[in-house]
């Protein structure tokens, strides 16, 4: 079983929604295998509860649009780790502290990755580029596995 069409156009309007508003490290995944409750999950960070606020309000208008509305939401006041549930899809938009201490990725890592708009990953990099101080390089996501290289690493 694989998430319905229904659930990848809500995955993409909510991804490019978390785009416009800066969101970092999105990332979608195809949970239909593992959990009967939803076909999707998409997590989203951000530096601030603010911010954290500003995505998921963009996430609710964006998904409005499309008529859909959640069946639940928790965690907007306090800004750190908000759920969205929608049914078919169940979005996280968590603070970079949470995100990184949860690693709610790693958990899902098994399931398959639901391909993202192009301009998901534009607007990505372009956050990410701004929020680097210059002369450092972006982050390197959690869940990627690296080996050393004996013809760089010492």
């Amino acid at each position: 079983m694989t998430a319905t069409d229904h659930a990848t156009d809500l995955v993409h309007t909510a991804a490019l929604a978390a785009a416009d508003k800066l969101a970092q490290h999105i990332i979608a995944f195809d949970v239909s295998d593992q959990l009967a409750i939803t076909d999707a999950f998409l997590l989203a960070s951000a530096p601030n509860d603010r911010q954290v606020r500003a995505i998921v309000d963009e996430i609710e208008k964006k998904l409005r649009e499309h008529d859909a509305k959640p069946i639940r939401r928790e965690g907007h006041r306090e800004g750190r780790w908000v759920l969205l549930d929608y049914g078919d899809l169940v979005v996280h938009v968590q603070h970079e502290e949470e995100r990184q201490f949860y690693a709610l990725e790693r958990l899902w890592r098994d399931c398959p990755v639901i391909a993202l708009p192009d301009e998901v990953a534009a607007h990505a990099a372009a956050a990410e580029a701004t929020d680097a101080p210059a002369g450092t390089s972006p982050e390197v996501e959690p869940d990627v596995e690296h080996t050393a290289n004996p013809d760089t690493d010492g």
